[in-house]
């Protein structure tokens, strides 16, 4: 039954606006149009923070970054081999997703350090991607508070997300 679930909606939806009398090909046409002018305002964005995380990582920084943290992330209850998911998270879900997935490999789904990541993975964000996808798209330029914000958002779903998988899990 839920494979029909998006067809039936579409037909709906289609129905409707022909009830309306709308013009469904028109208005889907349109549709496509302001996506696409979307897609090609938030690409340049998209694109230089890809290759700024690639960059970070093949020049060692990354790597330098984890060896400066490792003392206070464990003060804050965040096991040390999350530091990675900690670092790349607000920059890239894809980079995060990998990350997460070998560590469920490495250390197994039910372990503490499993737990963790998939706990952290679902209550943070890609806090840059997000950022300057959206005020990119309208033109915002002066982020303000957002940022440092945001970033003490994901800092807190990290700590509350390690308390929670130790504690209550």
């Amino acid at each position: 039954m839920l494979d029909l679930l998006v067809p039936l909606l579409l037909l709906a939806v289609s129905l409707f606006a022909l009830r309306k009398k709308q013009d469904v090909y028109g208005t889907l046409l349109q549709g496509g149009k302001d996506g696409l002018r979307l897609l090609f305002d938030i690409a340049p964005a998209l694109v230089m923070l890809l290759c700024a995380m690639r960059m970070l990582r093949a020049s060692g920084g990354l790597e330098l970054l984890e060896n400066g943290l490792r003392p206070c992330i464990r003060w804050l209850g965040i096991p040390p081999q999350l530091l990675p998911l900690l670092l790349i998270r607000p920059l890239s879900g894809s980079a995060a997703l990998a990350i997460g997935a070998d560590l469920m490999a490495q250390y197994g789904v039910d372990s503490l350090i499993g737990r963790s990541a998939a706990i952290v993975l679902g209550s943070t964000e890609t806090t840059f991607y997000t950022i300057s996808v959206y005020f990119g798209a309208v033109g915002i330029k002066k982020t303000r508070y957002a940022v440092p914000a945001a970033l003490i958002a994901d800092l807190v779903g990290f700590v509350v997300g390690c308390f929670c998988a130790r504690h209550l899990l």
